[in-house]
């Protein structure tokens, strides 16, 4: 459906079962942008959707595609005030019942307002952008992606619209009436769930772009987003098990030594990480010799330990890298439009890498598949993917595809992306024939079907590039610990499956410390039914690096594995990172479930059980896939504490095989070494006992 009147193009339509793409644009047809949303699957031909259906009228017209209705209300006439005819268009969207899900906002008569309000940019090409609905005052709203704060309930929320270290800011939000609604614009801007409105703003823009799905349940509704913006792959079986990583190993032998003592102590171990300034200088993206004198060989051995290696890779590359006048000579770098163009100064001073440009993407991947993947390396640790500028000034930098303040909330999904192609066209090259010389051969090394790359930050349509978000660099606190629980909720519902968080908050984690260690338990204890389980912090006390030549290299934090914080906390860990692979086969048909139905796998109460009210509300539990709920300790010093449990259910205490009702509260014992884990009908009972009990 296309309108035209007052300078403006608008188009409504069908984007996907039981949903529509909104476009309008200023003086010029509207432009198709694929910042996250792919092309719309062909119909089913199984009898059970009629496809499309318009219909024109004189005061507008309808267009119904599966369960969604759209009514476009126009008119035209004289206005006095302006002295010549003026023509408007105004949107409201319905359920297959009837029922409004949201409409824009109404002109408000003599006030004059503008539901698709575009203003010009003096001395840009593009315009500000503010979209403004009416939506029910009633509602509940979820995702948004992540944002450091303990609220499930988005509505009276106002968000910035932008990345940084610890905030991912996907634009997507599920109404508990009944819609899902993607602002499908990567620009720096805001967002705002007001009682009396709900506005989108962009900063700068070329057109108005969102998405709107209708559906009964959570379920279908994340379904339907996860078919318009793309499923995540499966999870590789590496993905299910434990990640062991510190800030920093320093060294190949202290790295090997780590995975060593896991086997000898029989302690599962699927991940190592060779962390941050391994390289000599950012943006070198190799294995400095001095301290990792044999990276094959390093690989080798764990492969043999049935360890796989990640390794750290950042976008920035220092000013003293010996790649950076090739990428300078070659425009692949974000460039400032002002000042002197240090864009970060950690460790020195530093720009990004320019991954919104295809040529960057595939420099950054043949040159990673050289000095990695040739080892056998095919797990990357992509960091600082927001990116972390020193100042967020997002003003101040141009990207490829244009200005920051435009296209910079597509930073990370890019950076994704890089690693995802790269290593699936080499899988494919690989598939295709032997290899005939030693770049195919370094391809064979590097492939990887089922991509799993950790990233610090992403956008809308990450998930089908591989990416594991995790948390940022988070403090270790009770708040901050609660504050995960809330933003692992949000991301499954924004459409990012896969989640993972640092073990023990990021920042000021003292191993000698007897309160740390109460917050690594219960943080452990959460990583163990969290999508992705992953041991990470930058632990004091600090130990100093120095390189042979005397010459100082980035400290390494202090200790970080189960060891390390005396036996009373290392029993407890010990038998949760059992526990973890007890639930090996759960979390991989969970994750099969995202891979192939767009389901989160870490879930607020209510995706499962909409019909039951008070599941809306709960935010200090989750579940895990749709059989496993967890009721975190998320206070210093608890011992129980009260777990509500979903009506329609019969649930059973996995630490004492006691069955009880839903739609109760009950209060559950939780001693240090014990997690409150409620078990689904009687599923899973190879697990109980197992929070509370041996791992034998």
């Amino acid at each position: 459906m296309i309108w035209r009147g007052g300078g403006e193009t608008l188009v409504v339509e069908p984007w996907g079962r039981d949903s529509v793409r909104v476009r309008a644009s200023l003086m010029g047809d509207v432009e198709d942008t694929d910042w996250a949303l792919l092309p719309p699957a062909s119909a089913p031909d199984d009898g059970t959707y009629d496809g499309a259906q318009a219909e024109v009228r004189a005061d507008g017209a309808t267009l119904v595609n599966g369960g969604i209705r759209v009514e476009l209300t126009t008119s035209a006439g004289f206005h006095e005030v302006v002295g010549h005819e003026v023509s408007h268009c105004e949107l409201a969207f319905y359920d297959a019942d009837g029922r409004l899900l949201l409409r824009e906002l109404g002109r408000g008569g003599s006030l004059q307002l503008r539901a698709r309000n575009f203003r010009p940019r003096p001395g840009d090409d593009g315009h500000t952008l503010t979209a403004s609905f009416e939506s029910d005052p009633d509602e509940k709203l979820y995702g948004m992606g992540q944002y450091q704060q303990h609220v499930l309930d988005l509505k009276g929320s106002t968000f910035e619209l932008a990345h940084r270290n610890s905030q991912a800011s996907v634009p997507f939000v599920m109404s508990s009436g009944g819609y899902g609604f993607l602002w499908h614009d990567p620009a720096i801007g805001r967002a705002t769930f007001a009682r009396n409105r709900t506005e989108w703003h962009a900063e700068s823009t070329w057109q108005l772009d969102y998405w709107v799905t209708a559906g009964s349940t959570p379920a279908q509704i994340s379904r339907a987003y996860a078919d318009a913006t793309g499923h995540a792959p499966m999870m590789p079986e590496r993905g299910l098990g434990f990640w062991q990583c510190k800030l920093r190993y320093w060294n190949q032998e202290q790295l090997l030594e780590v995975a060593r003592e896991h086997r000898r102590r029989g302690l599962p171990l699927d991940v190592i990480v060779a962390d941050f300034f391994h390289w000599p200088k950012m943006g070198d993206y190799r294995f400095e010799d001095e301290f990792w004198p044999d990276p094959a060989a390093m690989v080798a051995e764990l492969r043999e330990l049935g360890v796989e290696l990640m390794v750290s890779v950042w976008p920035q590359v220092s000013y003293q890298s010996e790649n950076d006048s090739y990428l300078r000579r070659n425009n692949l770098l974000v460039r400032a439009d002002r000042g002197i163009d240090v864009q970060m100064a950690f460790q020195g001073p530093s720009a990004f890498l320019d991954v919104t440009n295809p040529e960057a993407r595939r420099w950054l991947w043949e040159t990673c598949r050289r000095n990695y993947g040739a080892h056998g390396i095919r797990t990357f640790w992509l960091d600082e993917a927001e990116p972390e500028y020193g100042v967020y000034d997002y003003d101040a930098f141009r990207y490829h595809l244009g200005p920051a303040l435009r296209v910079g909330n597509v930073y990370p999904q890019a950076f994704a992306r890089a690693f995802y192609e790269g290593q699936r066209a080499d899988a494919e090259l690989a598939a295709a024939g032997p290899a005939e010389d030693e770049a195919e051969n370094a391809t064979e090394n590097a492939t990887e079907n089922d991509v799993v790359n950790l990233v610090r930050c992403a956008w809308a349509g990450s998930q089908r590039y591989g990416a594991l978000v995790w948390s940022g660099d988070i403090s270790s606190t009770f708040e901050d610990l609660a504050r995960q629980v809330t933003a692992g909720i949000h991301m499954g519902v924004a459409g990012i499956p896969w989640f993972t968080t640092d073990i023990g908050g990021f920042h000021r984690g003292d191993v000698t410390d007897p309160a740390f260690h109460e917050l690594l338990v219960r943080w452990f204890q959460l990583g163990t039914f969290s999508p992705v389980m992953r041991l990470h912090g930058d632990r004091q006390p600090h130990e100093d690096v120095v390189a042979a030549d005397g010459s100082p290299r980035l400290a390494s934090g202090g200790p970080n594995e189960l060891w390390s914080f005396g036996d009373e906390v290392y029993s407890v860990l010990e038998r949760y990172v059992h526990l973890r692979e007890t639930l090996r086969d759960y979390v991989r048909e969970v994750m099969r479930a995202a891979h192939t139905d767009g389901q989160p796998v870490m879930r607020g109460l209510f995706h499962d059980f909409p019909d039951d009210a008070r599941a809306w509300d709960v935010d200090d539990q989750f579940l895990l896939g749709p059989d496993i709920l967890v009721a975190p300790v998320l206070t210093a010093g608890a011992r129980e504490r009260d777990v509500y449990l979903p009506a329609g259910a019969r649930w059973t205490d996995a630490a004492t095989g006691e069955v009880y009702d839903g739609g109760t509260t009950v209060r559950a014992a939780a001693p240090l070494d014990v997690v409150p884990v409620f078990l689904r009908d009687g599923a899973l009972p190879h697990v109980v006992g197992r929070t509370a009990g041996s791992p034998d």
